[in-house]
């Protein structure tokens, strides 16, 4: 292949794409027009950085392994929670505008930046594994069908993609104080499937303490995960039936009623 032949193909392998990148804080901001080089094999991340490099040395963005698994660079793209590193631009059209925003049910802390603190106050508030009174460390060796159930919940890179999408929070701010959505009623769900577990009843604890009944199942928290949790069906979905069980079974209600007044 000659000098002009090899040039030529490279020539065909970057294309200059339209970008809007949402710049400001707290206080104001406004989307602002590039036009980038993207080359093949590239993903937004990469565009971030080289904009960073050239004509937005300021530019604030929050990443780290740049391999899908950090969970640190959640935007949104196109108004879609999305990370950054694992978004291909292949999946645009040469003349689409690619819209770059922050996460927008999170407070901005600068550009793409947000402050994701909302999710470690609500982590702090599940109640952590509690082992039953008297077994001791290595007493009991899990087996693989214990875990079969939860350890789908525990690919989460806590990216907070769906505590972004949730529309209970992303659309009504005053939930946020009784709803820990849906990344930490998944961790209810995974604890309360845990065999060993002897806090009590979580299902009924996801209810009453940490809005579990906000939410409606639309399922668009498992739409978004980077790692493909069905957090909907195999999480939320299951504990609401456990809380209909114990709360609203006529029979159970009627048995309760019974057992009280017998032991009265």
């Amino acid at each position: 292949m000659t000098s002009t032949e090899s040039n030529s193909t490279a020539k065909k392998q970057s294309h200059l794409q339209h970008f809007r990148v949402w710049r400001g804080d707290d206080t104001k901001g406004e989307l602002v027009d590039f036009a980038v080089e993207v080359h093949e094999g590239e993903v937004v991340l990469d565009i971030i950085h080289r904009l960073q490099a050239t004509e937005a040395n300021d530019l604030a963005v929050r990443w780290n392994c740049k391999a899908g698994k950090c969970g640190s660079c959640s935007a949104e793209i196109n108004g879609r929670p999305r990370l950054l590193c694992m978004t291909r631009m292949n999946t645009f059209d040469e003349d689409e505008v690619v819209t770059v925003t922050p996460l927008r049910t999170f407070p901005v802390i600068r550009d793409l930046v947000t402050d994701v603190s909302f999710n470690y106050i609500k982590a702090r508030e599940i109640p952590s594994f509690t082992p039953p009174e008297g077994l001791e460390p290595g007493e009991y060796r899990m087996q693989q069908v214990d875990v079969e159930r939860s350890q789908e919940f525990r690919k989460c890179i806590e990216c907070y993609l769906c505590q972004d999408t949730c529309h209970v929070v992303r659309d009504h701010e005053e939930n946020k104080p009784e709803f820990a959505g849906p990344r930490y009623l998944m961790r209810v769900a995974e604890l309360d499937m845990h065999p060993l577990d002897a806090h009590g009843n979580r299902a009924d604890e996801a209810q009453d303490e940490h809005g579990l009944g906000f939410c409606n199942i639309t399922k668009c928290c498992t739409e978004v995960c980077p790692e493909h949790i069905k957090i909907t069906d195999n999480a939320l979905i299951p504990m609401k039936e456990r809380v209909v069980d114990t709360k609203y079974d006529p029979l159970v209600w009627l048995g309760n009623k019974i057992f009280k007044r017998d032991g009265a």
